[in-house]
């Protein structure tokens, strides 16, 4: 009898145990800037949410990235990113890339590359890919008569 109850609640907790969500699962966001008085420059921004915030912001941090950035794109942090997350003292890590950088030039493909290339060790090519695309679609909506001009030659290399 002692060993039918047993089983009958080790059953029945299974079954009404709840999943809790892995506290690992922190996201990444993508997007554009807004501009307002203290952001001036047009930007790609990359929003990475270091712990969970309360319930004033959201339990997934969207209420709260949305007052910087147009989000476009979300995807999960990977372990060794997460572990970084861990030594952060802030709510979210911003970094961004202003479209008129000398680096760039105003040009869109070199921002994108730009970005492709610092996510080459956490992300996989065609997440990557992705990214880019929803970024460039997300931009030439708001800029309909965008056209890259790519960045010039600076250099002359001989071979």
């Amino acid at each position: 009898m002692k060993t039918q109850l047993q089983n009958t609640l080790k059953i029945l907790e299974a079954k009404h145990r709840r999943k809790a969500k892995s506290p690992e699962a922190l996201p990444v966001y993508y997007g554009w800037a807004k501009l307002n008085k203290v952001v001036k420059r047009e930007a790609l921004m990359v929003i990475f949410l270091n712990d969970r915030p309360g319930p004033r912001i959201g339990k997934d941090g969207y209420d709260g990235v949305t007052k910087w950035i147009v989000p476009v794109y979300k995807r999960i942090q990977t372990a060794e990113e997460m572990a970084d997350a861990k030594e952060c003292n802030r709510m979210y890590s911003a970094y961004s890339l202003f479209m008129d950088d000398r680096q760039f030039h105003g040009s869109l493909q070199a921002i994108l590359d730009a970005n492709s290339e610092s996510d080459r060790n956490h992300v996989s090519e065609d997440e990557r890919l992705k990214i880019a695309e929803e970024l460039r679609k997300a931009y030439m909506d708001g800029h309909p008569h965008y056209k890259d001009h790519g960045i010039t030659q600076t250099s002359i290399h001989f071979e």
